[in-house]
């Protein structure tokens, strides 16, 4: 029986697609936080992003990639992680991004990573005709 989406707390399956991104908040309080840092995983409505800094459920957050159109985004976890990041689960508002990454996974089956791993430890992703989907990925992004 497949769980209701009330339940997972997820409208549709993430794809583990690495892009990276401005991170900042939407209104400015007493601090600007601002970053260029990466996703984990992605979809039309939500992201994992990684961050140094912490965030509280509900602040309002911009998701920028290079070159595509910044989406308002809401946090609703913060998850620190053992090297002294957060991995930061936001929700987008509004409607759903049509990041060109986004449409150009649309149609791909993504396999499940005990079966393929690409040469980055990932899951490999491959498109329905059997060829291999590149992740989207950018040399200067540097793990801290």
């Amino acid at each position: 029986m497949p769980l209701e989406p009330t339940l997972s707390g997820r409208m549709e399956r993430r794809l583990p697609i690495i892009v990276v991104v401005r991170l900042e908040q939407a209104e400015s309080a007493n601090c600007d936080r601002e970053e260029r840092t990466y996703t984990d995983n992605i979809s039309a409505r939500g992201a994992r992003v990684f961050s140094r800094y912490p965030w509280q459920i509900g602040d309002k957050v911009m998701v920028t990639p290079i070159r595509e159109k910044t989406a308002p985004a809401n946090v609703v976890y913060c998850q620190k992680l053992p090297d002294d990041r957060y991995g930061v689960g936001v929700k987008f508002q509004n409607q759903p991004v049509t990041w060109s990454v986004i449409r150009r996974y649309d149609g791909i089956e993504i396999s499940s990573p005990a079966k393929l791993q690409s040469s980055t430890g990932g899951p490999d992703i491959k498109a329905r005709d059997g060829t291999k989907a590149p992740l989207d990925k950018s040399e200067d992004v540097a793990k801290k």
